[in-house]
């Protein structure tokens, strides 16, 4: 039926005077557990199914969506999409213009072992209060959190052109939190990564595989340790940053400046515009000679939220180099934006969060590539700094420019050794200077994909799952200590 119900679209669309148009049929399951303090928090299953038509009429965009999947509904659904684009070519001012694509027919899913939805919930459930047990056996932890979700979206894209695409995608996340209350401070420790945990592309196997109990007890008595630590120094050090926090480094003030549609104005709603304007591409120095990073949407890049065989225009998956040797040299496109700046093809960015939404550019995997250093060698190399590590807050500018970062834990690092504990700890700076002070990045071995499953862009806002794959680096000449300075 699905193919049936594109079909209905794109044939109404293009009698009503469409000169382009595409659908969008998904169907979307998905499953959220939480528990607290050993107790069931939430325990939702829902289920969602429609249909998204865009379509190009007099030279504009236009676009509407139904969940009325019947011939009547889904041909009024066209029609208003159409009727949509003619009223806002009243207000254009030029003609849409699209870079070439070529038309595919294919199928996709990605990889797993285990389907999530057939786990028994009380399984599920059980797991988490387990978690919850160990962290509340650690005297001075008075909240323990645990959370699971998974999504499964099928998805088939047709287009006028003559692309039918159908996708299925299985995504699976989870973690486990601990936060200690104690004079007048909150002290946290998140497994295996704050806001949510780590999110992949895979099968239940991705839970199974962290261990969430047998960690529990640890991230407890560091929650509670955290109280009775040194206070982060204020001043200006070395700074190594672990793989999840640097990952998130990568989100903030790469992953969303590189987004062309912020780049020229198109998007500017819920997170600001971008420093990144046409004027730097292939020009500006972003980093280091060390820093490379690429947007990897293949699945060879690994099993990542932003991993997929095509984006929401049809265009293949691709990988983009970011920044090559410092030097900034791509984008985030899709066909619109990629014509408007002289480029020949989409780099294949185009994401909806659902059905009853209109796709725009959002990351795929934005990640920096792995360097060379082993990371014994790296603390055994570093004389005085400070590792940071699991994110705890951010701020940056709309430009995505000047920086804020705290995380959970830290510890000083002093002639070569790990040694005692940093509470607090925190890191500020400006985006370019900040990536131009790296001068180590650790090998493959301790390079992790994350999944940021909640990154938030538009207006009506769309949450998304994104990519970033990062090892532990360092960074000289740091400015810390400044947002919990007394």
């Amino acid at each position: 039926m699905m193919q049936d119900w594109a079909n209905w679209a794109i044939e109404t669309a293009k009698r009503r005077g469409a000169s382009y148009a595409d659908a969008r049929v998904m169907d979307i399951r998905q499953r959220e557990i939480t528990t607290k303090n050993a107790e069931v928090g939430t325990l939702v299953e829902s289920e969602s199914l429609g249909i998204g038509v865009r379509v190009v009429a007099s030279g504009a965009w236009g676009f509407a969506s139904t969940d009325r999947l019947t011939r009547e509904g889904v041909q009024a659904c066209a029609a208003e999409a159409v009727a949509i684009a003619k009223a806002s070519a009243l207000a254009k001012r030029e003609d849409v213009a699209m870079a070439p694509e070529e038309v595919f027919v294919d199928t996709w899913q990605n990889p797993f072992l285990k389907d999530p939805f057939r786990i028994p919930v009380e399984r599920q459930i059980d797991l988490l209060l387990a978690a919850d047990k160990e962290m509340l056996s650690v005297k001075g932890v008075t909240l323990a959190e645990g959370a699971m979700t998974f999504r499964r979206i099928d998805q088939l894209f047709a287009s006028s052109t003559g692309s039918v695409i159908q996708q299925v995608k299985m995504q699976s996340g989870g973690g486990i939190v601990a936060t200690s209350f104690a004079n007048g401070e909150i002290q946290k420790r998140s497994y295996p990564n704050s806001f949510g945990g780590q999110h992949m592309l895979q099968g239940y196997e991705l839970i199974e595989s962290m261990d969430l109990a047998g960690n529990a007890r640890r991230i407890g008595e560091e929650a509670v340790a955290l109280h009775a630590a040194a206070q982060c120094p204020e001043g200006t050090r070395t700074v190594i940053l672990g793989a999840s926090q640097l990952s998130l480094q990568i989100h903030e003030s790469i992953g969303h400046p590189i987004e062309l549609d912020r780049v020229l104005g198109q998007e500017a709603n819920f997170a600001g515009m971008s420093f990144l304007t046409v004027d730097k591409l292939r020009n500006l120095k972003y980093g280091s000679e060390i820093v490379n990073v690429v947007a990897d949407a293949r699945l060879a890049h690994g099993p990542g939220l932003g991993t997929f065989a095509y984006d929401d225009e049809g265009v293949p998956a691709q990988c983009t180099p970011i920044i090559t040797n410092g030097l900034f040299t791509g984008y985030l496109s899709n066909r619109e934006t990629a014509s408007a700046i002289g480029e020949t093809r989409s780099n294949g960015t185009m994401r909806t969060e659902s059905w009853n939404r209109l796709p725009i550019i959002r990351m795929t995997n934005v990640s920096l590539n792995p360097g060379t250093w082993k990371y014994d060698d790296l603390i055994a190399d570093t004389d005085d700094a400070i590792l940071m590590e699991t994110n705890r807050s951010w701020s940056i500018d709309d430009r995505r420019y000047l920086f804020q970062f705290s995380t959970e834990i830290g510890w000083e690092i002093k002639n070569g050794k790990k040694t005692r504990m940093i509470k607090n700890p925190s890191y500020s700076g400006i985006t370019t200077e900040f990536w131009n002070s790296c001068d180590a990045i650790c090998s493959r071995e301790h390079w992790t994909l994350w999944g940021t499953p909640n990154c938030g862009k538009g207006q009506p806002m769309q949450t998304m799952g994104t990519g970033h794959g990062a090892a532990p680096a360092r960074f000289r000449n740091i400015r810390v200590g400044v947002a919990f300075a007394k």
